[in-house]
């Protein structure tokens, strides 16, 4: 199955560590890794159409907002993402680790056929299910509740950082297409200037 993710994971450096264990750059937390660490079968850029805001206040990334999607499917927004194509226990170990679980099981059939269900009250306990790829489902993980403006939060420059390696890696996007990207979205919008932005692409965030 592929796990897509649109946060910090889209970064893959980041990701393994959820495989293997160990201190992502930038981040303040080590993750334990999966039972099973062998690494993805496969890895690919894909394209959400939800909308994709910053939120909450995250200790692993200097308190800063993390990154979630609006359940509800929109062809007026397209989030960049990187998947994985990883086993079913894998994904199982990722989202408990995401949510701070010392184990999680699911019933991918009724996921898939509901295409969502929240499985647990924390930040990334509702599942969705977003189609198939390649013969494969393709499954991520977001807030149970729908984006509220008093939760709204500016991300650290660690945690945009991190998303933005991936999507220079992954999605292949140059420094104008990644501030275009972020101008918009909540969490960023009014918090970051232009300018701002640039400077953390280019890698000097201690101008922000």
């Amino acid at each position: 199955m592929w796990y897509a993710s649109f946060g910090s994971n889209i970064n893959v450096d980041r990701f393994l560590c959820y495989i293997k264990g160990g201190k992502p750059a930038l981040s303040n937390d080590t993750e334990r890794g999966c039972r099973d660490m062998t690494l993805p079968r496969s890895e690919k850029p894909f394209v959400m159409n939800h909308q994709l805001y910053f939120a909450k206040e995250a200790g692993r990334w200097n308190g800063g907002g993390v990154g979630f999607i609006d359940v509800v499917r929109d062809p007026a927004y397209r989030t960049y993402s990187n998947m994985y194509l990883v086993t079913r226990e894998q994904f199982l170990d990722i989202v408990a680790q995401e949510n701070g679980l010392d184990s999680f099981d699911m019933d991918f059939d009724e996921v898939m056929e509901k295409g969502a269900k929240v499985v647990q009250d924390s930040w990334y306990g509702n599942l969705l299910y977003l189609g198939d790829e390649g013969g494969y489902p393709v499954f991520t993980f977001t807030n149970p509740e729908p984006m509220a403006p008093d939760e709204v939060k500016k991300p650290s420059v660690e945690y945009l950082s991190t998303i933005i390696t991936g999507l220079q890696k992954s999605a292949g996007l140059e420094e104008d297409e990644i501030v275009a990207y972020f101008m918009d979205v909540p969490g960023v919008k009014g918090t970051y200037t232009e300018q701002e932005l640039r400077n953390v692409v280019r890698g000097d965030g201690s101008r922000v």
